[in-house]
């Protein structure tokens, strides 16, 4: 049972971000290896502080993690765990780079307080890019190159006892197991009735998906996908934070009633294709 005082648990992608772990991009390692252009330094660091000040003065309680030398895509801290409701599975990545991550998200999570209540075992492989809750109940898991069928069993064991279905979405071979194509690639969630999307890659099973849950979608532009249009942080229904540019989306986003928050991530973000909900793990969502 969850007290009162709890002060972690996601069961939301939209509701009110009161806790939020970020890490510090590390410096050293092979940044062309892990498929990132090469950033500037000082700038990388600058813009991960910069963008942790947003989410404080948004009202975000954020708790940050030291960086870990060599493991360049673990500032990317929504892939290596992801947060339900009373705790965190630390999960294993497909990427060779990234398969490092595990242990130190376990426990960056462990000293903000969250209790690890699994880990993906044996052969699953499982990405947090391509997991999100729809609602309370319902948890969409991509099916594609960095997320397999083994850690959608394990997942749907863990859920199933805590009332959380998962609805299973079969992504498209796109570019290829080289490049990464997550699930939240090009859906974001912005309310709980409100969602970014990048049409041409949703598979048809979550189109119906949305239109029965009354979801209504704001589609972007393939231009602007490529610079991560469609990757939105919500820190509250109706309150997100983006990547800075992107002019045709922050439009159609603000014409929807949407309070667009950017940051500068030409290093932090674009460099290395991880946007503001890559950037984090949400530990605590409750409005």
């Amino acid at each position: 049972m969850i007290s009162e005082t709890t002060t972690y648990g996601v069961t939301s992608s939209v509701a009110r971000l009161r806790r939020v772990l970020v890490r510090t991009p590390t410096i050293s390692g092979d940044f062309a290896a892990a498929g990132w252009r090469q950033p500037e330094p000082a700038s990388l660091v600058r813009q991960h502080g910069a963008f942790c000040d947003l989410l404080t003065a948004l009202g975000c309680e954020v708790t940050v993690a030291p960086a870990v030398d060599g493991l360049v895509d673990a500032c990317y801290m929504y892939d290596s765990a992801f947060t339900i409701g009373d705790g965190a599975v630390v999960l294993r990545s497909a990427k060779p780079a990234r398969a490092d991550e595990a242990e130190p998200a376990a426990s960056a999570l462990a000293a903000a307080g969250v209790p690890v209540l699994a880990r993906l075992t044996d052969g699953a492989r499982a990405d947090g890019g391509d997991l999100f809750f729809l609602d309370a109940t319902t948890l969409v898991a991509g099916r594609g190159y960095r997320t397999n069928a083994a850690a959608h069993a394990q997942l749907a064991t863990l859920l199933e006892p805590r009332g959380v279905a998962i609805e299973r979405v079969d992504l498209v071979h796109d570019q290829g197991p080289a490049h990464v194509l997550h699930t939240m690639s090009f859906i974001s969630l912005v309310a709980d009735d409100l969602a970014v999307v990048f049409e041409r890659l949703l598979p048809v099973p979550l189109v119906e998906l949305l239109a029965d849950r009354g979801v209504r979608t704001i589609a972007i532009d393939e231009d602007e996908y490529w610079t991560m249009a469609c990757n939105v942080l919500a820190v509250r229904p109706g309150v997100v934070v983006v990547v800075d540019g992107n002019p045709k989306a922050r439009r159609a986003m603000e014409a929807a009633g949407v309070d667009v928050h950017a940051y500068d991530g030409s290093e932090i973000s674009l460099k290395g294709d991880g946007g503001p909900t890559c950037l984090t793990r949400p530990i605590w969502r409750r409005d």
